[in-house]
Protein backbone atom coordinates (compact mmCIF):
# COMPACT_ATOMS: atom_id res chain seq x y z
CA UNK A 1 0.00 0.00 0.00
CA UNK A 2 2.87 2.34 1.04
CA UNK A 3 4.27 1.90 -2.54
CA UNK A 4 0.89 2.55 -4.26
CA UNK A 5 0.55 5.95 -2.33
CA UNK A 6 4.05 6.98 -2.04
CA UNK A 7 4.36 8.83 -5.04
CA UNK A 8 1.63 11.17 -4.10
CA UNK A 9 4.27 12.65 -1.49
CA UNK A 10 5.43 15.11 -3.88
CA UNK A 11 2.59 17.25 -4.21
CA UNK A 12 3.01 18.02 -0.48
CA UNK A 13 6.75 19.52 -1.28
CA UNK A 14 6.85 23.06 0.11
CA UNK A 15 7.22 25.58 -2.34
CA UNK A 16 9.74 28.07 -2.27
CA UNK A 17 8.03 30.89 -3.96
CA UNK A 18 4.57 31.08 -2.83
CA UNK A 19 2.23 32.19 -5.54
CA UNK A 20 -1.27 31.52 -4.10
CA UNK A 21 -3.12 31.14 -0.82
CA UNK A 22 -3.42 28.37 1.77
CA UNK A 23 -7.07 27.94 1.32
CA UNK A 24 -6.44 27.36 -2.65
CA UNK A 25 -3.52 25.12 -1.83
CA UNK A 26 -6.07 23.12 0.56
CA UNK A 27 -8.68 22.88 -2.92
CA UNK A 28 -6.02 22.03 -5.20
CA UNK A 29 -3.60 20.17 -3.29
CA UNK A 30 -4.76 18.50 -0.24
CA UNK A 31 -8.16 17.77 -1.92
CA UNK A 32 -6.51 16.32 -4.99
CA UNK A 33 -4.17 14.25 -3.00
CA UNK A 34 -7.25 12.63 -1.21
CA UNK A 35 -9.25 11.86 -3.60
CA UNK A 36 -6.25 10.21 -5.30
CA UNK A 37 -5.79 8.41 -2.32
CA UNK A 38 -8.86 7.23 -1.99
CA UNK A 39 -9.62 6.34 -5.56
CA UNK A 40 -6.51 4.39 -5.25
CA UNK A 41 -7.36 2.32 -2.01
CA UNK A 42 -10.74 1.59 -3.35
CA UNK A 43 -9.33 0.04 -6.66
CA UNK A 44 -6.33 -1.68 -4.77
CA UNK A 45 -9.57 -3.06 -2.42
CA UNK A 46 -11.87 -4.11 -5.56
CA UNK A 47 -9.11 -5.91 -7.38
CA UNK A 48 -7.27 -7.56 -4.72
CA UNK A 49 -10.03 -8.19 -2.57
CA UNK A 50 -13.37 -9.77 -3.32
CA UNK A 51 -15.74 -6.96 -4.52
CA UNK A 52 -19.37 -8.88 -4.42
CA UNK A 53 -20.16 -12.37 -3.11
CA UNK A 54 -23.09 -13.72 -3.34
CA UNK A 55 -25.31 -16.83 -2.33
CA UNK A 56 -27.37 -18.79 -4.80
CA UNK A 57 -27.55 -22.49 -5.28
CA UNK A 58 -27.55 -24.13 -8.46
CA UNK A 59 -25.11 -21.72 -10.42
CA UNK A 60 -21.66 -21.53 -10.59
CA UNK A 61 -20.69 -18.70 -7.91
CA UNK A 62 -18.54 -16.65 -10.00
CA UNK A 63 -20.87 -16.01 -12.57
CA UNK A 64 -23.77 -14.85 -10.45
CA UNK A 65 -21.08 -12.44 -8.82
CA UNK A 66 -19.59 -11.34 -11.85
CA UNK A 67 -22.97 -10.79 -13.12
CA UNK A 68 -24.56 -8.90 -10.44
CA UNK A 69 -21.89 -6.87 -10.30
CA UNK A 70 -21.54 -5.70 -13.78
CA UNK A 71 -25.26 -5.42 -13.37
CA UNK A 72 -27.06 -3.92 -10.21
CA UNK A 73 -28.23 -5.13 -6.69
CA UNK A 74 -30.92 -3.77 -5.12
CA UNK A 75 -32.54 -3.01 -1.63
CA UNK A 76 -36.16 -2.80 -0.64
CA UNK A 77 -35.90 0.92 1.04
CA UNK A 78 -39.15 -0.25 3.29
CA UNK A 79 -37.20 -2.85 5.37
CA UNK A 80 -34.95 -1.04 6.96
CA UNK A 81 -36.85 0.06 9.49
CA UNK A 82 -38.19 -3.67 10.22
CA UNK A 83 -35.96 -5.61 13.14
CA UNK A 84 -33.39 -7.96 11.83
CA UNK A 85 -33.56 -10.95 12.54
CA UNK A 86 -37.79 -10.96 13.08
CA UNK A 87 -38.96 -9.26 10.25
CA UNK A 88 -36.24 -9.34 8.34
CA UNK A 89 -32.79 -11.50 7.26
CA UNK A 90 -30.79 -8.14 7.04
CA UNK A 91 -31.16 -4.05 6.72
CA UNK A 92 -33.60 -3.40 3.49
CA UNK A 93 -33.94 -7.31 2.11
CA UNK A 94 -37.59 -8.36 2.20
CA UNK A 95 -39.25 -10.81 -0.41
CA UNK A 96 -39.69 -8.81 -3.62
CA UNK A 97 -42.99 -9.48 -3.88
CA UNK A 98 -43.01 -8.96 -7.79
CA UNK A 99 -43.03 -5.28 -6.64
CA UNK A 100 -40.43 -2.90 -8.97
CA UNK A 101 -41.71 -0.09 -7.99
CA UNK A 102 -40.50 -0.64 -4.45
CA UNK A 103 -36.90 -1.24 -4.81
CA UNK A 104 -33.77 0.92 -4.86
CA UNK A 105 -31.23 -0.49 -6.94
CA UNK A 106 -27.69 0.19 -6.90
CA UNK A 107 -25.47 0.73 -9.94
CA UNK A 108 -22.60 3.05 -8.43
CA UNK A 109 -20.45 0.92 -7.13
CA UNK A 110 -17.89 -0.29 -9.93
CA UNK A 111 -17.69 3.75 -10.90
CA UNK A 112 -16.79 5.06 -7.64
CA UNK A 113 -13.39 5.35 -8.62
CA UNK A 114 -13.49 6.16 -11.54
CA UNK A 115 -15.90 9.39 -9.86
CA UNK A 116 -12.96 9.79 -7.09
CA UNK A 117 -10.22 10.02 -9.96
CA UNK A 118 -12.17 12.80 -12.60
CA UNK A 119 -12.78 14.82 -9.14
CA UNK A 120 -9.35 14.72 -8.87
CA UNK A 121 -8.47 16.19 -12.07
CA UNK A 122 -11.51 18.25 -11.78
CA UNK A 123 -9.79 20.01 -8.44
CA UNK A 124 -6.04 19.88 -9.16
CA UNK A 125 -7.63 22.45 -12.69
CA UNK A 126 -7.33 25.52 -11.17
CA UNK A 127 -3.85 24.98 -9.69
CA UNK A 128 -3.08 24.19 -13.30
CA UNK A 129 -4.73 26.76 -14.85
CA UNK A 130 -3.22 29.84 -12.43
CA UNK A 131 0.56 27.92 -12.96
CA UNK A 132 -0.08 28.54 -16.92
CA UNK A 133 -1.60 32.14 -16.37
CA UNK A 134 1.27 32.65 -13.85
CA UNK A 135 4.07 31.92 -15.94
CA UNK A 136 7.01 32.04 -13.11
CA UNK A 137 6.74 35.21 -12.69
CA UNK A 138 7.14 36.22 -8.88
CA UNK A 139 10.07 34.06 -8.89
CA UNK A 140 11.54 35.68 -11.51
CA UNK A 141 11.02 39.28 -9.87
CA UNK A 142 11.88 37.62 -6.26
CA UNK A 143 15.26 36.78 -7.57
CA UNK A 144 16.49 34.77 -5.16
CA UNK A 145 15.57 37.67 -2.53
CA UNK A 146 13.24 35.08 -0.49
CA UNK A 147 16.74 34.32 1.17
CA UNK A 148 17.97 37.69 3.34
CA UNK A 149 21.54 35.86 3.56
CA UNK A 150 24.05 37.06 0.45
CA UNK A 151 25.89 39.35 -0.22
CA UNK A 152 25.30 43.44 0.44
CA UNK A 153 26.59 44.24 -3.30
CA UNK A 154 24.05 41.34 -4.82
CA UNK A 155 20.98 42.24 -2.40
CA UNK A 156 21.39 45.96 -3.46
CA UNK A 157 21.59 45.06 -7.11
CA UNK A 158 18.43 42.93 -6.85
CA UNK A 159 16.48 45.42 -5.41
CA UNK A 160 17.27 47.99 -7.47
CA UNK A 161 16.19 45.51 -10.52
CA UNK A 162 13.16 44.74 -8.73
CA UNK A 163 12.07 48.13 -7.79
CA UNK A 164 13.04 49.24 -11.79
CA UNK A 165 10.79 46.45 -12.71
CA UNK A 166 7.20 47.68 -10.26
CA UNK A 167 8.04 50.91 -11.96
CA UNK A 168 7.88 50.56 -15.42
CA UNK A 169 4.98 48.01 -15.00
CA UNK A 170 2.66 49.88 -12.87
CA UNK A 171 -0.79 49.48 -13.61
CA UNK A 172 0.03 46.59 -15.63
CA UNK A 173 -0.65 43.50 -13.29
CA UNK A 174 -4.64 43.86 -13.19
CA UNK A 175 -4.70 41.01 -15.18
CA UNK A 176 -2.85 38.92 -13.09
CA UNK A 177 -4.52 39.50 -9.76
CA UNK A 178 -7.79 39.34 -11.48
CA UNK A 179 -6.91 35.80 -12.93
CA UNK A 180 -5.72 34.53 -9.89
CA UNK A 181 -9.13 35.33 -8.59
CA UNK A 182 -10.56 34.03 -11.04
CA UNK A 183 -8.87 30.61 -10.27
CA UNK A 184 -9.87 31.05 -6.48
CA UNK A 185 -13.67 31.62 -7.52
CA UNK A 186 -13.44 28.48 -9.55
CA UNK A 187 -12.32 26.58 -7.07
CA UNK A 188 -15.44 27.63 -5.32
CA UNK A 189 -18.07 26.62 -8.48
CA UNK A 190 -15.52 23.31 -8.71
CA UNK A 191 -17.26 22.25 -5.05
CA UNK A 192 -20.66 23.52 -5.18
CA UNK A 193 -21.04 21.48 -8.71
CA UNK A 194 -19.55 18.73 -6.90
CA UNK A 195 -21.55 18.59 -4.22
CA UNK A 196 -24.61 18.18 -6.27
CA UNK A 197 -22.66 15.88 -8.45
CA UNK A 198 -22.46 14.17 -6.21
CA UNK A 199 -25.76 13.83 -4.52
CA UNK A 200 -27.01 13.20 -8.21
CA UNK A 201 -25.06 10.28 -7.97
CA UNK A 202 -25.79 8.65 -4.80
CA UNK A 203 -29.97 9.37 -6.34
CA UNK A 204 -30.04 12.57 -3.82
CA UNK A 205 -28.67 10.55 -0.51
CA UNK A 206 -25.67 12.45 -0.82
CA UNK A 207 -26.32 16.08 0.58
CA UNK A 208 -28.05 14.89 3.98
CA UNK A 209 -25.84 12.16 4.61
CA UNK A 210 -23.34 13.51 6.96
CA UNK A 211 -26.34 15.34 8.80
CA UNK A 212 -28.26 12.19 9.34
CA UNK A 213 -24.80 10.12 10.41
CA UNK A 214 -24.13 13.07 13.02
CA UNK A 215 -28.35 12.73 14.38
CA UNK A 216 -27.76 8.85 14.29
CA UNK A 217 -26.12 8.69 18.06
CA UNK A 218 -29.24 10.72 19.38
CA UNK A 219 -31.87 8.61 18.06
CA UNK A 220 -33.67 6.24 20.28
CA UNK A 221 -32.24 2.74 19.68
CA UNK A 222 -35.50 1.36 18.82
CA UNK A 223 -36.18 3.89 15.86
CA UNK A 224 -32.81 4.01 14.90
CA UNK A 225 -31.63 2.83 11.28
CA UNK A 226 -27.93 3.43 9.69
CA UNK A 227 -28.16 6.19 7.04
CA UNK A 228 -24.38 4.55 5.83
CA UNK A 229 -26.13 1.07 5.65
CA UNK A 230 -28.90 2.79 3.71
CA UNK A 231 -27.24 4.34 1.48
CA UNK A 232 -23.96 1.98 0.93
CA UNK A 233 -25.63 -1.42 2.24
CA UNK A 234 -23.68 -4.51 3.18
CA UNK A 235 -26.62 -6.93 1.87
CA UNK A 236 -28.42 -6.18 -0.81
CA UNK A 237 -30.26 -8.79 -3.61
CA UNK A 238 -29.81 -9.85 -7.29
CA UNK A 239 -32.40 -11.34 -9.18
CA UNK A 240 -30.66 -13.71 -12.24
CA UNK A 241 -32.34 -15.31 -15.21
CA UNK A 242 -31.22 -18.80 -17.04
CA UNK A 243 -33.15 -21.53 -18.98
CA UNK A 244 -33.77 -24.61 -17.26
CA UNK A 245 -33.56 -27.81 -19.01
CA UNK A 246 -36.89 -27.76 -20.49
CA UNK A 247 -36.27 -24.49 -22.27
CA UNK A 248 -38.19 -22.83 -19.06
CA UNK A 249 -37.12 -19.47 -17.68
CA UNK A 250 -35.92 -19.89 -14.15
CA UNK A 251 -35.41 -16.95 -11.32
CA UNK A 252 -32.46 -17.38 -9.13
CA UNK A 253 -33.16 -14.67 -5.91
CA UNK A 254 -29.50 -14.57 -4.50
CA UNK A 255 -28.21 -12.32 -1.52
CA UNK A 256 -25.03 -10.45 -2.63
CA UNK A 257 -22.28 -9.41 0.07
CA UNK A 258 -20.81 -6.03 -0.93
CA UNK A 259 -17.86 -5.53 1.54
CA UNK A 260 -16.21 -3.03 -0.47
CA UNK A 261 -19.18 -0.80 0.96
CA UNK A 262 -17.67 -0.68 3.58
CA UNK A 263 -14.43 0.97 2.39
CA UNK A 264 -16.90 3.13 0.52
CA UNK A 265 -18.89 4.37 3.20
CA UNK A 266 -16.29 5.60 4.95
CA UNK A 267 -14.99 7.20 2.40
CA UNK A 268 -17.34 9.45 1.63
CA UNK A 269 -18.27 10.73 4.91
CA UNK A 270 -14.90 11.90 5.16
CA UNK A 271 -15.22 13.56 1.66
CA UNK A 272 -18.81 14.85 2.78
CA UNK A 273 -17.42 17.05 6.07
CA UNK A 274 -14.44 18.00 4.05
CA UNK A 275 -15.91 19.57 1.03
CA UNK A 276 -18.51 21.64 3.83
CA UNK A 277 -15.38 22.37 5.63
CA UNK A 278 -14.10 23.18 2.43
CA UNK A 279 -16.85 25.48 0.67
CA UNK A 280 -17.13 27.22 3.90
CA UNK A 281 -13.32 28.59 3.62
CA UNK A 282 -13.95 29.49 0.25
CA UNK A 283 -16.82 31.35 0.84
CA UNK A 284 -15.13 33.03 3.38
CA UNK A 285 -12.08 33.54 1.01
CA UNK A 286 -14.62 34.67 -1.62
CA UNK A 287 -15.79 37.75 0.55
CA UNK A 288 -12.03 38.13 1.93
CA UNK A 289 -11.35 39.05 -1.90
CA UNK A 290 -14.11 41.34 -2.15
CA UNK A 291 -13.75 43.68 0.83
CA UNK A 292 -9.90 43.80 -0.61
CA UNK A 293 -11.57 44.97 -3.77
CA UNK A 294 -14.13 47.42 -2.66
CA UNK A 295 -12.20 48.83 0.65
CA UNK A 296 -8.73 50.24 -0.34
CA UNK A 297 -8.25 51.66 3.33
CA UNK A 298 -8.10 47.47 4.07
CA UNK A 299 -5.04 47.41 1.69
CA UNK A 300 -2.80 49.46 3.83
CA UNK A 301 -4.05 47.20 7.15
CA UNK A 302 -3.24 43.94 5.34
CA UNK A 303 0.31 45.00 4.00
CA UNK A 304 1.29 45.86 7.40
CA UNK A 305 0.07 42.70 9.06
CA UNK A 306 2.04 40.77 6.61
CA UNK A 307 5.25 42.74 7.42
CA UNK A 308 5.07 44.89 10.96
CA UNK A 309 8.13 45.74 9.82
CA UNK A 310 7.02 48.15 7.35
CA UNK A 311 5.95 51.49 8.99
CA UNK A 312 1.79 52.28 8.61
CA UNK A 313 2.77 55.48 6.63
CA UNK A 314 4.66 53.32 4.25
CA UNK A 315 2.12 51.11 3.56
CA UNK A 316 -0.82 53.58 3.39
CA UNK A 317 1.02 55.95 0.92
CA UNK A 318 1.72 52.74 -1.48
CA UNK A 319 -1.70 51.46 -1.12
CA UNK A 320 -3.20 54.77 -2.57
CA UNK A 321 -0.37 55.44 -5.26
CA UNK A 322 -1.07 51.79 -6.88
CA UNK A 323 -4.21 49.87 -7.96
CA UNK A 324 -5.39 47.12 -7.49
CA UNK A 325 -3.25 44.89 -9.88
CA UNK A 326 0.07 46.41 -8.38
CA UNK A 327 -1.11 46.14 -4.23
CA UNK A 328 -1.71 42.15 -5.65
CA UNK A 329 1.73 41.92 -6.61
CA UNK A 330 3.38 43.97 -4.03
CA UNK A 331 1.38 41.55 -0.53
CA UNK A 332 2.59 38.71 -2.84
CA UNK A 333 6.47 39.78 -2.50
CA UNK A 334 5.77 40.35 0.84
CA UNK A 335 4.75 36.88 1.24
CA UNK A 336 7.87 35.73 -0.40
CA UNK A 337 10.60 38.33 0.32
CA UNK A 338 12.76 38.47 3.17
CA UNK A 339 10.86 40.97 6.17
CA UNK A 340 14.04 43.17 5.67
CA UNK A 341 14.64 43.74 2.28
CA UNK A 342 10.42 43.73 1.92
CA UNK A 343 10.61 46.80 4.12
CA UNK A 344 13.56 48.52 1.93
CA UNK A 345 11.87 47.55 -1.46
CA UNK A 346 8.43 49.02 0.06
CA UNK A 347 10.22 52.52 1.25
CA UNK A 348 12.26 52.92 -1.77
CA UNK A 349 9.21 51.77 -3.87
CA UNK A 350 6.90 54.38 -2.49
CA UNK A 351 9.88 57.04 -2.95
CA UNK A 352 10.39 56.43 -6.29
CA UNK A 353 6.95 56.50 -7.40
CA UNK A 354 7.01 60.18 -5.50
CA UNK A 355 9.94 60.85 -7.73
CA UNK A 356 8.62 59.91 -10.92
CA UNK A 357 5.46 61.65 -9.97
CA UNK A 358 7.18 64.68 -9.71
CA UNK A 359 9.51 64.66 -12.56
CA UNK A 360 6.18 64.21 -15.08
CA UNK A 361 5.15 67.30 -13.57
Amino acid sequence: MYKLLGGLKDYFKLQDIQTDNAVFRLHNVFTTVLLLTCSLIITATQFVGQPISCIVSGIPTHVVNTFCWISSTFTMPDAFRRQVGLDVAHPGISNDFNDENAKKYYTYYQWVCFVLFFQAVACYTPKFLWDAFEGGLLRTIVMGLNLGICREEEKVAKKKVLIDYMLQHLKRHKLYAIRYWGCEFLCFINIVIQLWLMNKFFDGEFMSYGLRVMKLSETPQENRFDPMVYVFPRVTKCIFHKYGSSGSIQKHDSLCILPLNIVNEKTYIFIWFWYIILAILLVGLIIYRAMIITMPTLRARILNARNRMVPREVAKSISKKVDIGDWWIIYMLGRNLDPIIFKDVLTELTKSIDSSKREKK
